[in-house]
């Protein structure tokens, strides 16, 4: 009766069942995968947020494929303030980056197609790749005091079925920006291979560093499809707003526009209220990366404290984002050490394996409130 590519394994891991059981029993838990900004504390203008979806325009339909031409104008305006230019005829509004990227792979892919995508990253690839009935293939990321893409085994991965690289600047979870150097290799080993870059920057505008990451968007040597949304720019994951730019030489730029306009226009998913809204939305994002970007260089201050003062654990180099990995002893599975801190402790952190790391490391969110944080890290260092 049902698709095969639907044939997932849904039973619920040991770590899962631990969670759900605490929850229901009302027990005490330091939460430190926070990732829903919305519940971590931060002041929003909710004033302002909510005035803007009081419009008349919302009352009338008139749809555009590609995203109403004010909402656009919105996105190419927050470009342009990072001194990146990017035209209204090249974005293609969406629901989600999840939608984005299925917009990419039905761009790009036939069924059984290959993209390469980095390995440690997001799980949810696995999943979004399936339902498109694409192949996702690992290049790995390597650790040598910072991370690195190994750009030799990404050439190497390459078949004839291979049609894009997805790169995550900053990454997931490991928090680190392409550099200039492997975005110039990357682009001359596409364009010898006929192959698309996916680039997701949902994390571009949190850079620990002194100046931001330039973003793919201008990216002029390989086609290359951009995304990023709300949901991480103004921390508003509830407006369901995101965007594929597009760049890249002629005429496949044209092309690929082209093609995404009728995917975009048969499913038409964006609403009215919010591409209306959506300039008043973007807005939000300065007071919001104020807050969240002084939490999380407090919660790196006080983790590298806490760090110092012992020798079983070490964090990573992170250069962006809201995570953090810690490398710890590997005398069990990280899933083992995982369950016996949610049970023993009361903390709640991600094993190392849910991102595809190796054995000894785990993975904490770097927007947990401070105080939640510093007790938690506490705890997770003495159990340790």
């Amino acid at each position: 009766m049902f698709a095969e590519r639907t044939q997932w394994n849904l039973k619920t891991n040991r770590l899962s069942e631990s969670l759900a059981r605490l929850r229901a029993a009302g027990g005490q838990m330091l939460d430190l995968t926070a990732s829903n900004p919305t519940e971590c504390g931060f002041k929003y203008d909710g004033s302002a947020i909510l005035k803007a979806f009081i419009s008349p325009a919302s009352l009338k339909y008139h749809p555009d494929p590609r995203g109403l031409t004010q909402a656009r104008q919105a996105v190419c305006d927050y470009y342009g303030g990072r001194g990146e230019e990017v035209g209204l005829q090249d974005l293609v509004l969406t629901t989600s980056t999840s939608e984005a990227y299925s917009f990419a792979f039905r761009l790009l892919c036939n069924p059984g197609d290959e993209v390469l995508v980095p390995r440690p990253s997001y799980p949810l690839f696995d999943f979004l790749a399936e339902i498109q009935d694409v192949t996702l293939v690992r290049y790995p990321l390597f650790y040598d005091h910072g991370w690195h893409m190994d750009l030799h085994a990404l050439e190497k991965a390459i078949t004839e079925r291979t049609r894009g690289v997805i790169v995550v600047h900053p990454n997931n979870p490991t928090g680190h920006f392409v550099k200039p150097e492997e975005r110039s290799r990357i682009n001359e080993i596409c364009s010898a291979h006929g192959l698309a870059i996916i680039a997701d920057e949902v994390f571009l505008d949190f850079a620990l560093g002194e100046k931001n990451a330039a973003s793919f968007v201008v990216n002029q040597a390989s086609l290359t499809l951009t995304m990023s949304g709300l949901s991480k720019i103004s921390g508003l994951p509830q407006m369901k707003v995101a965007w594929l730019a597009v760049s890249g030489p002629e005429p496949a730029k044209r092309e690929a526009l082209a093609r995404l306009e009728v995917i975009a226009d048969t499913y038409l998913s964006m609403n009215a209220p919010v591409q209306i809204a959506l300039p008043a939305l973007l807005a939000q994002r300065h007071a919001f990366q104020q807050q969240l970007m002084a939490r999380v260089r407090t919660n790196l201050q006080e983790l590298d404290r806490q760090i110092s003062e012992q020798t079983q654990c070490s964090r990573l180099e992170v250069e962006g984002g809201w995570y953090a990995v810690l490398r710890v002893p590997a005398t069990r599975t990280d899933e083992e050490l995982a369950l016996a801190l949610l049970e023993d402790e009361g903390i709640y952190v991600h094993p190392g394996h849910f991102y595809d790391l190796p054995e000894g490391y785990v993975v904490v969110s770097l927007i947990t409130p401070e105080r939640e944080f510093a007790l938690g890290m506490e705890r997770i260092l003495a159990a340790v």
